[in-house]
């Protein structure tokens, strides 16, 4: 087992911007331990799947443990996994919240947890980025976005609370505000309207989303940043 080259633990890393960032960061020459719960088992020497609930404290020993066994260390961590639930607030209901609760917060606190214990052991430093939205500093009228507020609003604001905390120990941590990005998930009759969200004029792309993630991996000196990948979006009313 070599312990030499870097290692990126990813959630949310079966498709779209989850599979890009797999990608990008195997690009870059890294390791990569990709979660999800429907995550297939990888052949590739470079990959290690690891299937499960990111919201489970057991999953996320999992994650870091095999991260560790199988490749020696941890380096960096993209807290990609969430959903989004649009519903105007007074129609959430109990099953909502909890579910929101649990994958976008309970998802990023024990993996994050976890891999920062890590990073410390190592006394290496570490980068841990969490994937937000845009709707977080920007709602937009129609597209009732409470609980993405309530959950993903706590990852903006923990993104600088631990860049403080873990600065001193070279650690540093980010967030990418992504606005509507190209995916199987939204249909095609769909996009004209999506794409007039953004005062671009289009929505985004993987590829845009994965780049901004790699920039801030590079940038040593940049920590507590949150990127916005929005076309615009966060920048005011058009």
């Amino acid at each position: 087992m070599s312990i030499e080259r870097k290692v990126a633990v990813i959630t949310g890393a079966s498709q779209g911007i989850g599979a890009g960032l797999v990608r990008g960061f195997l690009d870059r020459g890294y390791r990569v331990v990709a979660n999800s719960r429907s995550i297939k088992p990888d052949t590739s020497a470079d990959v290690h799947a690891v299937a499960g609930d990111i919201a489970d404290p057991a999953v996320a020993d999992r994650v870091i443990g095999e991260a560790v066994a199988k490749f020696g260390r941890v380096d960096s961590l993209i807290n990609n996994a969430g959903m989004f639930i649009a519903k105007p607030f007074t129609e959430y209901t109990r099953e909502d919240f909890a579910t929101k609760i649990s994958l976008n917060l309970a998802g990023f606190f024990y993996v994050s947890q976890r891999a920062v214990r890590q990073m410390l052991a190592q006394g290496k430093g570490g980068h841990v980025v969490n994937v937000t939205t845009t709707l977080v500093g920007q709602p937009v009228k129609g597209i009732p976005s409470a609980l993405a507020s309530l959950t993903k609003g706590g990852l903006d604001a923990v993104t600088r609370s631990l860049a403080i905390e873990y600065a001193d120990k070279g650690i540093r941590v980010n967030a990418v505000a992504p606005g509507v990005i190209e995916t199987p998930m939204h249909k095609p009759e769909t996009h004209a309207f999506l794409a007039g969200l953004h005062p671009v004029g289009r929505m985004g792309t993987v590829q845009e989303v994965v780049d901004a993630v790699l920039y801030l991996e590079s940038a040593g000196f940049v920590t507590g940043e949150t990127l916005h990948v929005d076309g615009g979006a966060h920048a005011g009313h058009w």
